[in-house]
Formats: C-alpha cells, structure tokens, sequence
C-alpha cells in the first residue's frame, strides 16, 4: 500500500510524499527508520479507471517544460528571487496545468518545502530525472546552470523523439485510408450489386463472397462491432498501461524486424545525453544511472539500468556492466564509457555518444522514410486493386453470361 506523509528532518526541514508499507504502522516506522519526525500519515487514495485518462489530459508537454526552464534559469540567472521568478512565469505561463502547477510550486516554496520537494509533489509536470537534477543542484547551488541544461536536454529529446514519430505519420495514414475505402466498399457497394449476380448465377470469386458477406454482417451489426472494438481498444489500451503490459509491448516493439535497431539507437542516445546531463549536474554515478534506467522509456533498458547501478555501488564500473549487455548497448559505448572512466571525463563522451547516435537515428529516420512510402505505395496499390478486382471480375462474369 502507498501511503501519504508529511514529516520534518532533524533540522526542522518539512518535508511532503509518498512511502509504500504493508500498514500504516510499517509506513511510520520506514519514515522514522530515516530520521524523520512523522507529523501525519495517510493512506494514498487508489486511482479509478479513468484517472489514466483525465491524467492524459492533465499532462504537461515537453514544449512547456521546455520554456519554462529556459525561462526560469534566465531569472535566476539574473539573480531574481526564486519565489518571483516562479510568480512570474506563472503569469506568462499560458498551459493551464503548469500554470496552476508553477503556482502551487510558489506556495510551496512559500511555506518551507526545497524546490525539488516542492516539484517532486507534480510528476504529471516534473519528472524524476528533473526532480533529481534541481535536488542535486540546490546542494552545489548551481539551479540556474541546471535549469539551463534541462531545457537545452529536453529540447534535443523532443526533436529526437518527434522525427521518430513524424516518420511513421504517413504509413498509418495510408492504412487508414485504405481500411475507409475497404469499408465502404464492402458496407455500400458490394450489398447492393451483390443480389444481381446470385439472380443471374454469375461465378463469384472467392474475395468477393467474403467482401459481401463481411458487407452484409457489418451493415446489420456495425453498431456492435463498434460496441466489440471499443471494448477490446479499452482492455488492450488499459493493460499496456500496466507494468507487465509496458514489459509485452517493449519486447515486441525491439524484437520488431525493420525498428529493433532505430529504436535501440533512439533509447542508447536517450540514455547517454540524460546521464552526461546528470553527471554535470554532479549526481553520483549510480545515481545517474538509476535515475535514467527510470527515465528512458523502456522497461528493457531500465531493467538493465538499475542492475548496472547495483553493480556500480559494489565497485564495478559502468563500462564493464555495460558491456554485458551488447545486445542492447553497442560495444562503442561501453568503450567509451571505459575511455571518460581512465580521463575522469565520462559526461564530456557520454554527450558525444549521445550525439553520435542521434546523428544516426536521425539517418535511420531519413532513410527509412525513404523506403518505408515506395514499398507503402506498392502494398496498397495490391490491396486496393485487388479490392476493386473483386468488383469488376464479377461484373466482366455477369457481362460474358449475355
């Protein structure tokens, strides 16, 4: 169970979250085991079905954070007060959610809470990876120098992301045109030259049987197909949602033939640009680690991540647990991983791998753009001409037969 608390450090420190136990009991004494004066603990409230789906809508997007970072790292570099800096954005923040979130941040902030603890209380807006980053930065005092790399991080990531997806926007445009086309041709034209070629006992090909049946099935039942889709979309999208959903789709998306490797590519760059971010802002390497095992966006990989930092903390290096996992991590990055360990300059070539497979993930995109539309058109091209086959064959039958 999760639960709820507020509790004070031995320095008087409030502090707000969340801690997981069997019963209230056990929640209190975790917290107390910690050195922490436990002012209330609350059971956390169990999120409803559809919370999935207002929290969709409640999201910040990466643009806004983006902005707000490099706006907030400009104030204070200016060497405006945090808490006007915060009431400032907000009053120029036009995304309702951050703005109402900047403005319980400036609360917050207000009554006591660190800036992290205030942030760590909005992950639909702060990440664990942001809130790590602000956290170490208050300790060096450098939280305009890590705002600055956060926005510069989740610009690259944005861009590296929407090229990924942009790529795939016109295969499924094409597909979905073409099932519109299939559906009206099977609905609407097929159920009504169907009865002329059964009155003049014309030879119906195979497909066209099926295409008129199909026809007839949906324009008497479609309100239940809809009703069967709909349902089973829900199921399929509410267990993706799921950890053991997420674990599915990640191995099959990289077990996928054509995407293994783009994707493989797309999660190595996320994965060195977020830890040479990390290791700048002087988070302990196993730290780093964890925090972008827990950021990467892949089950797989973060799996592989939060071993790596196991093996960190008990003195191995991140090179050689790296290099365990080849299938994941290219034995270019574990040699230069190996290389910044012996110079002491590992966030300096963890942004160079990050850059490099970037580049290349960006070439993947291009030319699989390029290959992807030629073979798209093909396909379609078959599929329709052998729908509209199925039209006219038994029409040129039914012409033949006078």
């Amino acid at each position: 169970m999760k639960f709820k608390y507020k509790a004070r450090t031995k320095t008087g420190e409030l502090q707000v979250g969340f801690v997981d136990g069997g019963n209230r009991n056990i929640a209190t004494g975790t917290l107390q085991s910690h050195g922490l004066f436990v002012l209330s603990v609350e059971e956390a409230e169990g999120k409803k079905w559809y919370d999935r789906f207002v929290g969709y809508f409640e999201q910040v997007k990466p643009k806004d954070m983006m902005i707000f970072s490099r706006q907030f790292a400009t104030m204070l570099g200016a060497k405006v007060p945090l808490n006007d800096s915060l009431k400032t954005i907000q009053a120029q923040t036009s995304n309702p959610t951050l703005r109402e979130v900047v403005g319980e941040v400036s609360r917050d902030v207000d009554g006591g809470l660190a800036l992290s603890q205030a942030m760590e209380r909005h992950p639909q807006a702060f990440s664990g990876f942001y809130v790590n980053m602000i956290r170490s930065a208050e300790v060096t005092g450098r939280v305009e120098e890590a705002t600055g790399y956060l926005a510069d991080h989740i610009e690259r990531q944005t861009v590296l992301i929407s090229k990924v997806k942009g790529a795939l926007i016109y295969p499924v445009v094409m597909v979905v045109l073409f099932l519109i086309v299939g559906g009206i041709i099977a609905t609407v034209v097929l159920p009504q030259i169907g009865p002329i070629f059964e009155e003049a006992d014309v030879d119906v090909p195979f497909f066209t049987k099926i295409l008129i049946q199909g026809g007839e099935f949906l324009s008497s039942w479609w309100w239940m197909v809809l009703l069967g889709v709909a349902f089973v979309a829900f199921v399929v999208y509410d267990y993706f949602k799921t950890d053991e959903g997420r674990v599915v789709v990640d191995e099959l998306v990289l077990r996928t033939p054509g995407f293994s490797k783009l994707l493989k590519q797309l999660h190595v760059a996320r994965f060195a640009e977020s830890l040479s971010v990390l290791l700048r802002g002087a988070i302990p390497i196993a730290q780093a680690v964890e925090i972008t095992g827990q950021t990467i966006g892949s089950p797989a990989y973060g799996d592989i991540l939060n071993t790596a930092a196991d093996d960190i903390r008990k003195g191995e290096l991140l090179s050689q647990s790296l290099a365990k996992h080849q299938e994941f991590f290219p034995p270019f990055v574990s040699q230069m991983a190996a290389i910044g360990e012996k110079t002491g300059r590992l966030e300096e070539l963890m942004g160079r791998v990050g850059d490099f497979y970037t580049r290349e993930v960006d070439t993947m995109v291009g030319n699989l753009v390029e290959l992807v539309q030629p073979v798209l058109m093909v396909v379609i091209g078959v599929l329709v001409g052998g729908l509209f086959a199925s039209i006219l064959v038994p029409i040129y039958n039914l012409v033949q037969s006078f």
